[in-house]
């Protein structure tokens, strides 16, 4: 019996031999599907990581542009409120040169029109701009400001802006102040 044992112990071996060869060959010649799939993985890792970083980096290029844009229209805008409180003044120095202008001291005349245009021309260097309506214009709820209606004085101004009460003014291209007018109806 140890005779047939080592007999068939050593057939056994024999066949695992053979078909370990023949899995050998095979193998060779063509490459093994592990390795394939781990150089797709390694591809499709490599072309996620890729996607990844150039939305990370449209993302940041968009960022930029924005906070830059938030930055220019906040210094455009930054000295609105200090603009506003300075509005009254330069309506009273309007009043003023109306009056004063009925007086015959024309020095007093002239120096007040100095300090005037002193201040306006501080003012538009900073931004600010007149809106530009008359007696006579088309009235637009967007740029002015209605405080009252009266009956129009003529068939023309019906609709239409008859007298501007306060000056309207804007910074860059965003109205501050509407102007008040009177419409005709």
């Amino acid at each position: 019996m140890s005779q047939e044992n080592s007999e068939n112990v050593e057939k056994d071996l024999t066949q695992d031999n053979i078909v370990n060869d023949n899995e050998d060959t095979v193998n060779e010649g063509i490459p093994s599907a592990e390795g394939l799939t781990e150089e797709e993985k390694l591809r499709e890792e490599l072309a996620k990581e890729k996607d990844k970083f150039l939305r990370l980096f449209a993302e940041f290029e968009n960022y930029k542009k924005r906070t830059s844009k938030e930055r220019v229209e906040l210094f455009r805008t930054a000295n609105q409120e200090v603009l506003q409180a300075l509005l009254p003044v330069l309506d009273d120095f309007d009043r003023a040169l109306v009056q004063i202008s009925k007086s015959e001291d024309e020095i007093l005349l002239k120096g007040v029109e100095l300090i005037h245009n002193k201040l306006k021309d501080t003012l538009v260097s900073k931004g600010l701009e007149q809106v530009d309506i008359k007696a006579g214009d088309d009235f637009n709820a967007d740029f002015a400001e209605a405080i009252t209606q009266i009956p129009a004085p003529s068939e023309d101004l019906k609709g239409k802006v008859v007298d501007v009460v306060e000056k309207g003014y804007k910074l860059g291209d965003k109205i501050i102040r509407f102007p008040k007018v009177v419409i005709g109806s």
